[in-house]
């Protein structure tokens, strides 16, 4: 039985609707919360194993505006692109072509992987008023403050995707590893808090398509940076940064800053890489701060 979320209060005041679209190759499903007509829009980018649902609790605190959020390809109830590796450049195309298709002008959010796949598209010509990075993906992950654990990862992608297929499939979805992966991320100490992440994990974190997908995006994930395309955005930037953040450590994120053109850095304490589980009413009152000034403000 699912651990009730301690947002479910605020979620469920906000609409929301489940579509689907073609766009870069295959049929996207996404969803959108709030209401149509809102005057600010967010294109959002989840990360890593995950699929929507995780950005829901920063929409919970952040609901008038109208939020569009897909599945990326390989994830959640997005099939992956067919006949293409599931590289940068694959991820880069579809979010560009989605965001032509459902979302254009909207502001761009990504959250870790996504923040790599969203700045490499506004880099690379996406149309976007200004971009949003929530523990962005600022340094190698080999470099970082648990460097030793992504080289474990690397291990267990590498001998899953070399295993018989249902033997490798089974691995990359044993409860007991994403048990382990949540445990290493999560810093909260309010139990009640804690199960529910864990619960997210369990329920959301094997939803992948087939394992080479997931093995494509996996070495996507530990192969690029924000860093790569930071350089080339001028849009007005906003990181939202993690002080415990276990991927990319504070000192790596404010160096990140000083590469955009126009950034601002919000560092928020208490919280690694799970700003949008464990403090996500601190990432949207930065989002709306951050907007505000554009003209397009969701107060």
């Amino acid at each position: 039985m699912p651990v009730p979320s301690p947002y479910a209060d605020l979620l469920d005041r906000v609409p929301s609707e489940r579509h689907e679209v073609e766009a870069g190759g295959t049929r996207t499903a996404y969803w959108e919360y709030g209401a149509s007509d809102a005057p600010l829009a967010i294109l959002a980018v989840h990360g890593f194993r995950g699929d929507h649902h995780g950005l829901e609790p920063v929409v919970a605190h952040l609901p008038q505006a109208r939020w569009i959020m897909p599945d990326l390809p390989g994830f959640g109830e997005t099939p992956p692109v067919a006949d293409r590796t599931h590289d940068l450049d694959t991820y880069v195309d579809w979010l560009t072509s989605f965001a032509r298709e459902v979302a254009p002008g909207a502001v761009v959010l990504g959250h870790s992987f996504g923040s790599i796949v969203a700045s490499a598209a506004v880099a690379r010509g996406l149309a976007a008023p200004r971009l949003v990075l929530v523990n962005p993906i600022g340094a190698p992950a080999l470099e970082g403050p648990r460097g030793i654990l992504t080289r474990l990862a690397v291990i267990y992608y590498g001998a899953s995707a070399r295993l018989p297929h249902r033997l490798g499939t089974w691995l990359l979805r044993s409860r007991l590893i994403v048990r382990v992966m949540s445990v290493a991320m999560a810093k909260t100490r309010d139990a009640r808090l804690r199960r529910w992440i864990h619960d997210q994990h369990d329920r959301f974190f094997s939803d992948f398509s087939d394992r080479d997908t997931l093995r494509d995006a996996f070495v996507t994930s530990v192969s690029h940076d924000v860093r790569e395309s930071a350089g080339r955005i001028r849009q007005p930037t906003l990181l939202v940064a993690a002080m415990q953040d276990d991927i990319t450590p504070i000192d790596a994120e404010r160096e990140l800053a000083a590469l955009f053109a126009d950034s601002s850095l919000v560092e928020i304490d208490g919280v690694g890489h799970l700003i949008h589980y464990e403090k996500p009413a601190e990432a949207a009152a930065a989002i709306r701060d951050f907007l505000s000034p554009s003209g397009a403000s969701p107060d």
